[in-house]
């Protein structure tokens, strides 16, 4: 009868080991699974040097917030258990506390300056625009695709409105503008817009500029990495701005040669100029765009 109770306490313990063993494993598994993600703060992999840059920064001020955070928990927690009620007899009264109170007052302030003056170096730094960018792209948004011109090469891709777009099975438009750059390139992006607000957005890029009628915005970037990563528009523009979708494919200078050429080939020589706009640009943005300053 022993051998039996001590075979039915033995059980448990053994099936609760398992169990414990089968959560670590499972623990450990997920955490390495998502450990990239992690590293990046979950945001979407970086492919370029101001997207890197980003990322630093957006991990930074996670990490920064997150001591904050465990430190004032931590003077709560202690608040509570150190100062809790012992007796019917209140503790020693304060009115103030002057260093303790310039204490709370300066860091936060000095907390908030550094991250204020970080974000300014930061946003300097990714919309600096350098002299001599190796790719141009006009970047036209339209009601409600893209047109692409690539103004140091004279060619052109003119994107198909969504709205008389073929759909596949999931929805997605089976053809969508794709804009190839190459890769380890300065490329210089200026946007303009040919009849509402509408904004240029390629998660990967981690940042994002607005197109607005009658102006000219200018942001460059330097490719990184190469791929195929998807674009869309991320400002609301209509009815069909969920389907203002477009391709970013950044491949080697080679094969960006030959897309060029192809491009050529098929007779898509030209830029499509400000002449399809519905409004007419300011003479000092005029000033502003490639296709009419001759750059």
């Amino acid at each position: 009868m022993s051998v039996v109770r001590a075979r039915e306490e033995i059980r448990p313990k053994k099936a609760g080991r398992r169990w414990g063993i089968a959560a670590t494993g499972a623990g450990a598994t997920l955490l390495l699974s998502g450990c990239g993600d992690v590293r990046r703060g979950f945001l979407p992999e970086p492919v370029t040097e101001g997207a890197v840059e980003v990322m630093h920064f957006w991990n930074a001020t996670w990490i920064a917030a997150l001591a904050v955070g465990v430190l004032v928990w931590g003077l709560i927690l202690w608040s509570v258990f150190a100062y809790r009620k012992k007796n019917d007899e209140l503790p020693t009264q304060f009115r103030y506390h002057v260093p303790l109170e310039i204490l709370y007052t300066i860091i936060p302030i000095l907390m908030v300056a550094a991250i204020f003056g970080k974000t300014v170096q930061v946003e300097n730094d990714i919309l600096e625009i350098r002299d001599n960018p190796d790719v141009v792209v006009n970047v036209a948004g339209k009601m409600w695709s893209w047109d692409f011109n690539y103004v140091n090469e004279d060619v052109h891709i003119a994107g198909v409105q969504a709205a008389n777009l073929k759909y596949g099975e999931e929805g997605v438009p089976e053809t969508l503008p794709t804009l190839v750059l190459p890769v380890d390139s300065r490329v210089e992006f200026v946007l303009t817009s040919r009849d509402v607000i509408h904004s240029f957005w390629v998660p990967q890029f981690m940042q994002k500029l607005d197109m607005i009628p009658g102006r000219v915005n200018v942001f460059q970037v330097t490719t990184t990495k190469e791929g195929v990563f998807q674009g869309k528009c991320a400002e609301l523009c209509g009815a069909y701005h969920s389907e203002m979708l477009f391709q970013v494919e950044v491949v080697s200078q080679a094969e960006y040669d030959e897309h060029i050429a192809a491009l050529e080939a098929a007779g898509q020589t030209g830029l499509l100029g400000p002449e399809l706009d519905r409004y007419e640009l300011q003479d000092d943005q005029k000033s502003k765009l490639p296709i009419e300053s001759g750059r």
